[in-house]
């Protein structure tokens, strides 16, 4: 039997993710295109895959090119404020039935159970009902807008009933007043709100571009892959009248989630096949990030971290790159780590071995996952180093490679001799690797 190296390297790249997103909430939000266009299959198939794994999923549709055509059936005229459909009495009764019929037809797609499928021996169950309380917006801008209404409430309570015997939420977007009263609201309201309440890890949008795009003139776009909340701002602020309608739309919402405690919303594109688990699976993902905070953070290491650190560096211990650490060393010298997290995931690490009598400090175990090595992670940990190097009284920083010798040049490090290592290092020197020695003053 041939063994599928590929197919192994992915499979146990992806089990930190299974493991972190196991009994979690996600809020899925998609307009009634992607039920339109046919493409709802597919992402059946994304969604029944999550909930295998353990993933609580609140789905949360929209309705309007079926509340369009139904319009146009009627041969109403409708009218929007801001964004939002003024909705009178007649215009109402068509987004009932409207939203009625795309309900009916999710209901039917998560139903499925084929054989040879990856809906096969599928067992979701759909949970919808009266969970959002809403109120009327208003007048807006002279225009009172009727029967159009904003979330007033979502009854987390009941939602997390329902998740938790393992029933998918289904909400569509209207919402009923305590008189009895029903409002048409919008996807985006409903999703980030019923993000909130139930404080949901992650909120994802599905939208008809790629995610967010910054095109200054002249310029081909760019994808923006990570946005904290205030960048987020910032970006709307400086540039919304060149980025995308949808991002418009969405980039308000996925900022007021954050705020509201949500730890992550994407907006990916609904046209890509897999994009929901490409988006979740994968390190870069396929679309935008918004996060409360920098992904990025460098701490001290734990012994809850040795695991991460040596599946880190045991690909580049089998090159010779580094010296063997078997776990239980790893263990013993933990407090010499440091790793740098992206996302929660260690990205890098590196240590330091302190000789005070000699005032000096080795940088040892310096390794950074091959998907981030162009991203300066190598650097922040090398200021690190230094930096704690000073405040534990050394003058001078040496590290012994063998492959990395002009990365190291590069910032600052001059060759030398193993005589010029500290008397206890030169006698733990390996003659038989043949390490060179590099040192820098700081």
């Amino acid at each position: 039997m041939k063994l599928n190296t590929d197919f192994v390297a992915w499979f146990r790249s992806v089990a930190p993710y299974v493991n972190a997103f196991r009994g979690k909430t996600f809020v899925v939000a998609f307009g009634g295109e992607v039920v339109a266009d046919g493409k709802f299959v597919e992402l059946v198939h994304d969604l029944n895959l999550l909930a295998s794994l353990g993933v609580r999923l609140v789905l949360v549709h929209g309705a309007r090119p079926q509340i369009e055509a139904r319009l146009q059936e009627q041969k109403l005229q409708t009218t929007y404020v801001k964004g939002m459909r003024v909705t009178d009495a007649a215009t109402l009764q068509c987004v009932k039935e409207s939203i009625g019929r795309v309900r009916v037809e999710i209901e039917a797609l998560l139903s499925m159970g084929l054989p040879n499928s990856p809906m096969a021996n599928a067992a979701i169950r759909v949970a919808s009902g009266n969970f959002v309380t809403a109120r009327p917006v208003g007048i807006v801008e002279g225009v009172d807008l009727m029967h159009t209404g904003e979330v007033r409430k979502v009854d987390a309570a009941a939602i997390r009933s329902r998740l938790e015997q393992g029933e998918v939420a289904l909400l569509s977007p209207l919402g009923y007043s305590p008189t009895g009263e029903i409002f048409n609201l919008t996807l985006e309201n409903v999703a980030a709100a019923a993000a909130i309440a139930l404080n949901a890890e992650k909120l994802i949008f599905l939208m008809d571009t790629a995610g967010i795009e910054e095109k200054p003139t002249g310029k081909s776009g760019k994808l923006l892959r990570e946005l904290t909340v205030a960048e987020s701002k910032a970006l709307l602020a400086r540039l919304a009248a060149k980025l995308s309608a949808d991002v418009r739309l969405y980039l308000p919402c996925a900022v007021q989630a954050c705020e509201g405690g949500v730890a992550r919303v994407h907006l990916i594109s609904r046209h890509v096949d897999g994009a929901v688990l490409q988006e979740l699976f994968t390190h870069d993902g396929i679309g935008s990030m918004i996060s409360q905070g920098p992904l990025q953070s460098l701490r001290n290491a734990g012994v809850e971290d040795v695991g991460g650190i040596l599946q880190l560096i045991e690909p580049l211990e089998a090159k010779g790159v580094l010296v063997r650490r078997n776990r239980e060393l790893l263990e013993m010298e933990i407090n010499r780590f440091v790793v740098l997290e992206h996302d929660r995931m260690i990205v890098a690490c590196a240590a330091l071995y302190p000789f005070p009598d000699e005032k000096a400090s080795e940088l040892a175990c310096l390794a950074v996952h091959p998907d981030y090595r162009n991203a300066g992670y190598g650097d922040t940990l090398l200021k690190h180093i230094e930096a704690r190097a000073k405040t534990q009284g050394s003058k001078k920083l040496f590290v012994l490679t063998t492959g990395a010798a002009h990365w190291f040049v590069e910032r600052g490090f001059e060759e030398t001799g193993v005589g010029k290592l500290p008397k206890a290092k030169q006698g733990l020197y390996n003659y038989q690797r043949r390490s060179k020695v590099f040192m820098k003053k700081i």
